[in-house]
C-alpha cells in the first residue's frame, strides 16, 4: 500500500495520536512497460467496446533511443476473426492512442473469451520488433480478471485500468 516515516523521539515526549499520508503506493498503476486500457460492453453496439488509450515506458528498440509503436487486438474466440490494429506513434515511448475498437459478441459468449493485444515496434525492410503483450478474460488472474468480469458484470459502463505488459508473445 505504501509508507510512512515516524520519528520515535517525538512519540516517546507525549502520548499521541497521528494522522500519516503514505507514500510509495503502486495500487493505481504497476511498474515498467504498460498499457492503460477501458473496456465496456455496449449493449446498444451489441459489442465489447476496447479502448487503447496509452502505454507508458516502451522500451526502445530503433537505434535513435525510441520505438515506434502500435497495438494489434484480436478476440478468441472470434466467429468473424477480426483483427484490428492501432496506428503507429512514431518516436515514442509513451505513446497516447485513445482509440477505439469494437468486436461484435454476445454478452453470454465474453465468459468464455480472452483478448489478446501485443505491442509492436514498427520497422520498415525487416519484422517488427515485439515490445510485450497482455491477455484479458476468462484465462487471466487477478487484475486482469477483474478487469474483464467487470466489464460483463457492469454492461454500458467505461472500466479503465493499466496492466503490465508481459514478455511472452501470445499468438
Amino acid at each position: 500500500m505504501g509508507s510512512a516515516t515516524v520519528s520515535l523521539r517525538e512519540c516517546a515526549k507525549a502520548p499521541t495520536q497521528l494522522r500519516l499520508a503514505l507514500t510509495g503506493s503502486t495500487t493505481s498503476e504497476p511498474a515498467g512497460p504498460r498499457l492503460l486500457l477501458a473496456l465496456c460492453y455496449s449493449t446498444k453496439r451489441r459489442a465489447l467496446v476496447v479502448t487503447v488509450c496509452r502505454a507508458a515506458d516502451l522500451p526502445a528498440q530503433d537505434s535513435n533511443g525510441y520505438s515506434d509503436p502500435f497495438v494489434k487486438l484480436h478476440l478468441d474466440p472470434d466467429p468473424y476473426h477480426k483483427k484490428h490494429k492501432t496506428s503507429i506513434k512514431w518516436r515514442n515511448l509513451n505513446p497516447v492512442w485513445n482509440e477505439e475498437i469494437l468486436f461484435e459478441t454476445r454478452p453470454t459468449e465474453l465468459s468464455r473469451q480472452n483478448l489478446t493485444l501485443t505491442v509492436w515496434d514498427k520497422d520498415y525492410g525487416k519484422p517488427n520488433d515485439f515490445l510485450g503483450s497482455l491477455v484479458l478474460g476468462a484465462s487471466s488472474k487477478g487484475r486482469r480478471l477483474k478487469h474483464w468480469m467487470d466489464c460483463i458484470k457492469f454492461p454500458d459502463h467505461r472500466h479503465e485500468q493499466w496492466h503490465s505488459l508481459t514478455d511472452t508473445q501470445h499468438l
